[in-house]
């Protein structure tokens, strides 16, 4: 069965994607919950595609709260739609909304199709996450693991994180030792 591999972008920052590749009879809801998942959102609130074009223009609606396709009805569901049946051209688009209250807003570009998926492997599957996903609830900092992956990526040391920095900003109340031997040799000195 072949795959489809789509890039999700988070719509206030293009450096921020995900990889997401499923197989062709998946439902939206699979690809929904695939990007709740890329993204560590919760899987709480409601969601919908949008069917789009270059412009990213939102057209037909594929809702996560309908729950039957009903012929002439204005949004189709996530649950009973394929992600195939609206796939027409090699670089589709479609637009996904989560958290109605928030309105979180991704671009979703079909990047390729595979003739062939991986048995070993279980689609829907992340295959790649670039830049780190932003806070849903507006706590969540750098976890460890985050903050070495983007020391590993810019090749940061400890050495390199503390290079530049020195005690001239340290605020102890006290003069520093070189402080001190400068006002010395400036007194001592009759050179002027």
């Amino acid at each position: 069965m072949p795959l489809f591999k789509f890039r999700v972008y988070w719509e206030d920052d293009d450096n921020i994607y995900r990889d997401i590749v499923l197989k062709t009879g998946q439902t939206f809801h699979s690809f929904h919950e695939a990007i709740l998942t890329a993204f560590e959102f919760d899987h709480k609130h409601k969601a919908s595609f949008f069917a789009s074009n270059d412009n990213w223009g939102r057209g037909r609606e594929i809702a996560s709260d309908v729950l039957v396709n009903k012929k002439d009805a204005p949004a189709l569901s996530m649950i009973k739609t394929p992600v195939s049946a609206l796939v027409e051209k090699p670089d589709e688009k479609f637009v996904y909304t989560y958290d109605p209250a928030k309105k979180w807003t991704f671009l979703v570009e079909l990047i390729g199709i595979d003739k062939e998926e991986d048995s070993k492997k279980e689609y829907p599957l992340c295959v790649k996450k670039e830049g780190v996903a932003p806070a849903q609830t507006g706590i969540k900092g750098l976890a460890n693991e985050r903050l070495m992956e983007i020391e590993e990526k810019y090749d940061l040391s400890s050495e390199d994180m503390s290079e530049g920095y020195g005690k001239e900003g340290d605020d102890d109340g006290g003069s520093s030792s070189e402080e001190e031997s400068y006002g010395t040799e400036a007194e001592g000195s009759d050179d002027f």
